[in-house]
């Protein structure tokens, strides 16, 4: 969830949250509330309600008479999107992007199968739409107009798989999207191959034939972790 339009402790977080990402705190540093509010001119109830966001989390705990304790990276909640738009803003985006095309790369072979088995009418011709919107962006340099069809794509592959846990990774998917195209670790105009294997997804999806869906995304996947090979080595 964007901290944008927060008030103050969205502009808080918006600094403290990368910071803390990023190690400049590492695990086990104490914040102290009073400080924090005086550094960043705010009251001690907006450092609070910070605070609170940041352990949600699990970026931080609150303990009496200590303060406030970074956490280990191990207990983070590392689906959180923003917790991954920190990460990839910061010097861990090499190993997060690859993270997390990997989790993609095991989750949604089986989440496309799923949805050539479930994908309601109305389902696939949102996924022939979304594609179509891929082709139509694909060149030129229009990167955020393509990004924005390619996150509806994925989307619509999650839900339409009928798993609930897999459509909750919706976010997480795209975040790994968007943080690709804002951090320019995709080429000037997506790969043909890739845009191509989309169209052809779509359609096994609307044909029902599961096999062929799961082996087209993950060849999609394989394509993601080679870009990345050569963007973001």
């Amino acid at each position: 969830m964007s901290t944008s339009g927060r008030g103050l402790h969205g502009r808080v977080l918006e600094t403290l949250g990368p910071a803390i990402t990023a190690g400049e705190y590492p695990p086990g540093s104490v914040l102290r509330t009073d400080e924090l509010a005086q550094r960043f001119d705010v009251s001690r109830s907006v450092m609070r309600e910070a605070v609170r966001v940041l352990e949600s989390m699990h970026l931080v705990e609150s303990r009496r008479r200590v303060g406030v304790t970074v956490r280990p990276k191990a207990e983070w909640n590392v689906y959180d999107p923003q917790v991954i738009r920190w990460r990839l803003a910061g010097a861990d985006r090499p190993h997060q992007l690859r993270s997390l095309t990997v989790l993609r790369s095991a989750i949604e072979p089986v989440a496309a199968g799923l949805a050539a088995k479930h994908a309601t009418a109305e389902q696939c011709a949102e996924l022939t739409e979304c594609a179509l919107g891929m082709v139509a962006n694909s060149k030129g340099h229009r990167l955020e107009s393509y990004l924005f069809h390619d996150i509806a794509f994925h989307r619509v592959i999650l839900n339409a798989s009928g798993n609930e846990m897999f459509a909750r990774l919706g976010d997480v998917v795209a975040e790994v999207l968007t943080g690709r195209t804002r951090h320019e670790v995709m080429f000037e105009d997506p790969d043909p191959a890739a845009v191509t294997l989309h169209v052809r997804l779509a359609e096994a999806i609307r044909a029902g034939d599961a096999g062929h869906a799961e082996a087209l995304t993950r060849e999609i996947a394989e394509g993601a972790l080679h870009e990345l090979d050569i963007l973001a080595p």
